[in-house]
């Protein structure tokens, strides 16, 4: 096995991060945002089952618990994307970028 990589795979947060992600899930002020917000109360569930795929896969190694979270982890991955900036980026600065601010005059608002 000379020159050959055998990598191990990693999940990609700690599995303490999916249970804080899901105990703030399950926090009041969440669920009122989130009720506000959307008009329903907040899904958990899958934070809690990342979790326990987290857990299983660093005690056990098993492959189930990691195919699971992968593609648990794919998805969030996938409906982040779906949101588009609410600015649009910049490709240069702007041209007076060098110059002083007009501290006295009007300012857009």
């Amino acid at each position: 096995m000379e020159g050959s990589k055998v990598t191990t795979w990693r999940t990609p947060r700690m599995c303490d991060d999916y249970w804080s992600e899901f105990k703030l899930c399950k926090s009041i002020s969440n669920y009122f945002h989130h009720y506000y917000t959307y008009g329903t109360s907040p899904s958990c569930q899958q934070w809690k089952e990342d979790y326990y795929h987290c857990r299983e896969w660093e005690k056990h190694g098993s492959t189930e618990a990691k195919e699971a979270l992968q593609k648990s982890e794919r998805k969030r991955v996938a409906e982040q994307r779906n949101f588009t900036p609410v600015w649009e980026l910049r490709r240069e600065p702007p041209r007076d970028w060098h110059l002083p601010l007009d501290q006295e005059g009007p300012q857009d608002s």
